[in-house]
């Protein structure tokens, strides 16, 4: 049997060169996107990442046989990774401590598309004060195949972090739904941010009994949307923004202005690896500044407080 030669592909991004191989393996059977077409992705979209990706813990999704294979995650850097993907220890949720992941140059993103991975999510804080996030996000899947729910959810979470002071932003996740990710300042722990996250989950709820719920467990939820918070904990990692997704169609988590929500065909996956640089060449990614409204969180409890109050005050008088 004639064995076949590994055929290596240079590329280089500065001083720094990355070696990528198998370009022609297949990694999404149905559209037959290849490695080589991830590998071209991700630099072509390295500098628009970035900044998304800088100083965060990642965990990493590969697929080495493509994406109709179970894969695996990966959250410690191996000892065979180039010096250009960092590694900082910190402490496991389970005990012990791991060294994490991350990237912040053109060159490790490529390495690790060169690995076979195709999805990057992303911890909520930065490696310097781990416990201390810097982004609040409520994930919102729909109950059914409603993604029309899921538009309308997200504009109520949207409002009502505006009303308590606070910038949302929001995303389809290329997956089922949409993440609307808050900015704040690191002046809270996981826990009170996630505590935060909760009350403000049960006040939408109890505007909106009908549509939304605070319910984890699905046979209570009655076809309603769950208010999803459980991402804002210590060790919880949210999907990155311009990540692939391992789905059909290889779609991209994408940030959207606010007004794309009401735009028709808008779905969880409208935007993919093979559509995605036409949006980015219409307009800049709409998240390029989200580091500027980081907000200061004690302002929005002191809101949020007397929304408290106020939601408290109806529910007893009705």
């Amino acid at each position: 049997m004639a064995v076949r030669a590994l055929v290596m592909t240079t590329l280089r991004f500065g001083e720094l060169v990355v070696q990528t191989s198998g370009r022609d393996k297949i990694l999404f059977p149905d559209e037959g996107i290849t490695k080589g077409e991830v590998i071209d992705y991700y630099s072509r979209v390295a500098e628009t990442v970035l900044p998304h990706l800088a100083d965060r813990f990642l965990t990493l999704q590969r697929f080495p046989d493509g994406i109709g294979t179970e894969g695996f995650f990966q959250q410690a850097r191996q000892d065979y990774f180039p010096p250009y993907i960092t590694g900082t220890r910190a402490p496991r949720v389970s005990g012990g401590d791991i060294e994490h992941i991350s990237v912040s140059n053109a060159a490790g993103l490529v390495y690790l598309a060169d690995q076979a991975v195709i999805t990057i999510h992303a911890w909520l804080s930065c490696r310097d004060r781990p416990d201390f996030p810097d982004r609040m996000v409520f994930d919102l899947d729909p109950p059914a195949d409603d993604f029309g729910g899921v538009r309308k959810a997200a504009k109520q979470v949207g409002q009502l972090l505006r009303d308590l002071g606070l910038a949302p932003f929001v995303m389809t996740t290329g997956s089922r739904g949409l993440h609307v990710v808050s900015p704040i300042d690191r002046s809270r722990n996981f826990a009170e941010v996630r505590s935060f996250a909760r009350r403000v989950a049960e006040v939408l709820a109890a505007r909106h009994p009908d549509s939304l719920t605070t319910e984890q467990r699905k046979s209570a939820r009655k076809g309603r949307l769950y208010l999803d918070i459980m991402r804002n904990a210590y060790g919880q990692t949210a999907v990155a923004p311009y990540s692939l997704r391992a789905r059909p169609g290889a779609p991209v988590a994408t940030p959207l202005d606010w007004d794309e929500l009401d735009r028709a065909g808008l779905t969880a996956q409208r935007y993919c690896l093979r559509n995605l640089f036409r949006r980015l060449g219409r307009k800049a990614d709409p998240w390029q500044d989200i580091a500027r409204f980081e907000t200061k969180l004690h302002t929005a409890e002191r809101a949020l407080e007397q929304i408290d109050a106020d939601t408290s005050t109806r529910l007893r008088v009705t």
